[in-house]
Formats: C-alpha cells, structure tokens, sequence
C-alpha cells in the first residue's frame, strides 16, 4: 500500500530566499553594521574590536568574620577607536545596600553596607571616593588623562564587604562556608554598539563582563579549603603532600577521588598548618572569577576526556555538606555532563580546564563552578547541574550580554538540559520535565506581558522575563533544529560558535551566523519568532475524503512556526502519523492544507505537537467527513 504526504504550503528553498524577511534592526545595532564591527555575514566586522582586562587580586576571609578585605591592581586596554575620558566601575555588591533599586524586597539579612573603597588610584595617582555617594552597582570614574585608542590604564583599588547572611547568588551558606561572586570592583564593558554597559543590576536579570586575565590570591585561616574559578597554583603548598597527590591523581582518574572527607577533616590536618594559607588561582581569557571557601565541605573529584582529537581531559571538583546525598554523585553527574555536551551538543569541546559544583542555594552558573542547592531528588539535582554546567558554552566560552539578551544564553542552557535529559532518563521523561518547567507556564498564561517578542531587551523586561528567556527561544531552537535537521543546524550552529568564541555576540550576529552556516535565508524564520507576539495554538478545522486520500485544513491562531505530528487513526483500528517541520509556516503561512495519500479510511485526526504545546487543545482532533 503506497502512502505519501504532500504539503500544500511547501515552498523550494529558492522561494523561500527570494521572498526572505528583512529583520528589524534597532538604530545602535545598524550603526555598528555601518560601522563594519559587525557583517551581514554573521562574523565579527573587519572594524571589530573590545576590550581587554588583567586583574590581580588579592582578597582575605577569615570567618566566621563576615568582612572580606580586597586589594587589586586592574590593566585596562582600550582597543576601541575611542578616547574615553571616564570609566564605568562595577559594584554588583552595592545591591545589597539599603535602599539599593532591586526587582524584589530585600530581607535584613540580605543588607550589607555594600561595597566599601577604602583607595583608588588611578595610574598611581590617588581619586577621591565619596562610598555614600557611589552607592549604586554602576560608578562613573573621571580620568585626568584621555584614555586613548590602543593605550591602557592602571588601577590599584583597596576594598572590603561584608558577606551577607542571606545567601544567593553569592553570600554565606553558613557561618563558615562562603560563596564570593561578584566580588571585586570590575571595568564595565564598553563595546561598539552601545558603548559602556550603564544598565543596573537589580538581581534580576544577569551579567555582561569582557574577557580578561586573572590572577586570584585568595587567603583564609588553616583548615579551610577554597575552590575558585580557574587552576590552582600552589596545591603542595596549601595542602597536606596526601591530599595535595589525591587531587593530582584525580585529574586522570574516571572513578571519583574522595579528596577530604568528613573522616580527614576529622583530624584538622588537610591544609598546611600556617595560621592563614593564601591559595593562588589563574584563568586568561575567561569572563569572571568565583570563589568557594569552607572548613567543613567534603571534596570529591575525577575528570573526563572532553577533546577526543588530543585526549584532553577535565577536572569535575565538587565541594559540599557531607549530608547531602545528590552532591556525593555530583563529581560522576558531572563528568557525564562535560562528556556529553562536548561529544553530542552542542559538539565543541568544553573548553576549560575544570569544573566545580559547589553546594549553595543559587541554582547559577560561573565561569567553571556552578553553585547549586542540595535537592533530595538525585535526577532533579542532575538535571539543574546540567543545565547550569551547560552555561559554559553560552554566554562563557561566548561572550553573550545577558543583561540585555538573556535568551542568548538561558535559552540555550534550557534547550541542552532536555537534550542531555534525553540521554539520562529517556525521551519521555526529559520532555516531561521540560513542559512542566519551561513551557506550560507559558503557554497557559494569556496575560499580555507573556506574549512580547522575544527579542524585547531583558532589562525592560519584568513579569515576561523568565518565559522570554527561557521556555520561548529555547523552543525556536528546537523548531529550527527539527526544519533544518541534526546535522544541518549542528553545523549553523558551530558556524555561530566558531565566530564569536570569546566575543561578543548579538541576536542579529546569530540571525545571520545561523543563514550563513545553514546556507539559507532563515529571516523569515527569525522574524517569526523572535519578533513577534505570536503563541502556539493550532486549529485542525477539517478533515475532508478526497479521491486520493484526505485533507487536513489546518490554520494556525497563534501564529508560530512550529513543527507538529499529524498522528490518524484508521477505520480498521491501525494508526499511522505524519510529521510537519515549521516550513509548512514559510513567510507567515497562517493557513495550509496537508494531503495525506491513502486507500485506507481515517476515522480521526489529531494534531500532537509534543514540546510544542498548544494553548487550546479542544480544536486540535477531528473525525472525518
């Protein structure tokens, strides 16, 4: 029996290029095109250009004292064709100040005097600093001297905060266990379409950093351990010769190596026994810097090979409360993680020399450690490490603004969660938790603030913010990757990530990486849903015998490209079903008709969209005529 499906809607790729879309495109992003710091072909402009930092940082905790003591010495270079005559300063920690602007109330606990400089210089020459006065998370800093094009500056910078008691994305998970982010007063980033990054952290939306060069010296009292962002430099010196070799066999092991556990703490005998130890820690070229500090954590590790093509491997750290039953599997959950994300998606090697998952309340990604909370489900706690692991590549190995752009990178991290789900509890149950947390909210919310485009910027973003970000853009992923198939949007995709690793990317620089890299005009589908306040809601209208076989009318309310199955069940019983990339919605097709050649007779047809869940499931089945 010969079946075949035709779709009315289809058009050659030909059609589609000739009837492609232009994007809309903002002003500041058309006069960086102008400019030539970005191409139409999606690679960074022959005019492309940022800047550049080297931090040397020192910093001192000694808990249960909550008051961290800084002093740093930042090399800033201006690669811009520009003279700056004034730097924007990040206090990120100012957010915890009283009566600092932030999306939600602020508890007691999370108050803190902020960001305290107690000296500034600029080029040995010292700044006046009214801490009263620079109490928001941006401050401007007047230059005597013109920065100019290709020169640098020097800033040495003396500082101390408090630790705040309420811990999240950063602060104190107990009295002697801290997590420092955001921890030093950094150069904004000043880029080629909107200059210096003025935008307030609210602790809402994320961050923007350049890529800099770190060195970290980070000193505690003995028995305390610390775990940081980049590779230690001196683990003979901190560390007891035992538990210096166990963390040295642990970087080509596969099974986990117990470095300190609740047995050698015991003995207060793993670190040297100096009054305070300063551990140094270096990363080049890496966004931020992270730190994990304390004397009561147990300390696993092993490592993966994540490079097949030079046997490179990477370390998986992870530092915990020994009573937290997830984090004793989190060093192997993690070794499959960079495993996989470098094997299968989205293909590329993990890129740095370690990660560390470090037991806090976050649930946030860093530059090599994430910081997660403790959940008695051991697959939900695998599967929040995996998605925070997975922000490697998105905005870390990439610099992505995700101040401005967060879908740029939570919708990626969102859409490899469920990938790398698949491969750890099957199909069913990953996509199951994928509409549970990312997409049913959404769709089952008709409030107007749900349905704005998801290119709207993040930081006027408030109660759309989390759909926008995450569950929406990750489903146009997925829809691309179902039209263009596997292979075809693996390769767009390494198109992208090949042009701007260790850059920073915009949407429009993945619009046109994506056209490039597929070989076709995608702006149709980019304006579908990126720019639009569209939804998903299909209507199966009819079903209609025909000589040949049915037609199917379809029509789609909401107005997404998206893929759907047209799944039929037959007179005698049987079931057969049809599946439908997004091209059927070419250039804002709104209505189509779907043939399905057959000899049998349908009784009735539904229309499954999976992932893609429609928002009004009544119209989606009909029965024959």
């Amino acid at each position: 029996m010969y079946k075949s499906i035709i779709l009315s809607a289809f058009c050659c790729m030909v059609m589609l290029q000739a009837q492609a879309q232009n994007l809309y495109m903002p002003r500041d992003i058309q006069s960086a095109y102008k400019k030539g710091t970005r191409s139409p072909d999606g690679k960074p402009g022959k005019n492309y250009w940022e800047n550049h930092g080297r931090y040397t940082i020192s910093i001192t905790a000694l808990p249960p004292d909550r008051t961290v003591k800084g002093v740093e010495q930042i090399t800033y270079f201006n690669n811009s064709p520009d003279t700056l005559k004034r730097l924007n300063m990040k206090l990120i920690l100012n957010i915890h100040r009283p009566g600092a602007a932030r999306f939600s109330p602020a508890e007691s606990d999370y108050l803190t005097p902020g960001v305290q400089i107690d000296a500034f210089l600029v080029n040995g020459e010292k700044k006046n600093w009214d801490n009263d006065a620079a109490n928001a998370t941006n401050q401007m800093v007047g230059l005597a001297k013109p920065l100019f094009p290709h020169d640098s500056v020097k800033l040495d910078i003396t500082w101390h905060f408090q630790v705040s008691k309420q811990s999240g994305r950063e602060g104190m998970i107990d009295s002697t266990t801290y997590y420092l982010a955001y921890f030093y007063p950094r150069v904004s980033v000043y880029d080629d379409y909107n200059g210096w990054d003025l935008l307030p952290f609210l602790d809402a939306q994320e961050f923007y950093n350049d890529f800099n060069n770190y060195t970290l010296n980070v000193t505690v009292p003995k028995n305390y351990m610390v775990w940081a962002t980049g590779t230690l430099q001196n683990a003979s010196q901190v560390l007891q010769p035992e538990y210096a070799q166990r963390l040295q066999k642990s970087f080509t092991s596969d099974s986990t190596i117990h470095i300190a556990t609740a047995q050698d703490r015991a003995a207060k005998n793993i670190t040297a026994q100096n009054d305070v130890n300063t551990w140094i820690w270096k990363a080049d070229n890496i966004s931020d810097m992270a730190v994990g500090l304390s004397n009561h954590y147990d300390w696993d590790a092993a490592s993966a090979i994540v490079d097949d093509a030079n046997a490179r491997r990477a370390s998986m750290q992870s530092a915990f409360a020994d009573s937290s039953k997830d984090f004793h599997h989190a060093v192997q959950a993690g070794r499959n993680s960079l495993s996989w994300l470098s094997h299968n998606w989205p293909g590329v090697p993990y890129p740095f020399p370690k990660m560390t998952s470090f037991q806090g309340f976050a649930d946030m990604e860093y530059p090599m450690m994430v910081n997660d909370s403790h959940f008695d489900d051991i697959r939900f706690a695998q599967f929040v490490q995996d998605h925070e692991i997975a922000h490697t590549f998105f905005p870390f190995y990439m610099g992505i603004n995700e101040s401005r752009y967060a879908f740029m990178d939570e919708g990626w991290a969102t859409t490899f969660e469920r990938l790398i789900g698949a491969s750890e509890v099957g199909q069913e149950k990953a996509d199951e938790l994928y509409k549970h947390f990312r997409i049913d909210r959404w769709i089952h919310d008709a409030s107007t603030v749900e349905d704005l485009p998801i290119i709207t910027p993040s930081s006027e973003l408030r109660g759309g913010y989390g759909n926008n970000s995450y569950g929406k853009p990750s489903l146009s992923y997925f829809a691309l990757k179902d039209m263009l198939g596997d292979d075809l949007f693996k390769k767009a995709l390494h198109t992208y990530m090949d042009n701007w690793n260790g850059k920073h990317p915009i949407p429009w620089d993945y619009f046109n990486s994506m056209s490039t890299g597929s070989g076709q005009n995608l702006n149709w589908f980019f304006n579908n849903w990126f720019f639009t306040n569209y939804y998903i809601d299909l209507d199966l209208q009819n079903v209609k015998k025909e000589k040949a076989g049915y037609t199917l009318s379809i029509h789609n309310i909401g107005g997404f490209a998206v893929p759907f199955d047209v799944k039929v069940t037959y007179a005698d019983g049987t079931t057969e079903s049809f599946h439908q990339t997004p091209v059927v919605w070419a250039n804002d097709q709104r209505q189509i008709s779907v043939h399905i050649r057959t000899n049998k007779a349908i009784k009735t047809a539904v229309l499954d969209g999976g992932i893609f869940m429609d928002a009004d499931e009544s119209n989606n089945k009909r029965t024959a005529k």
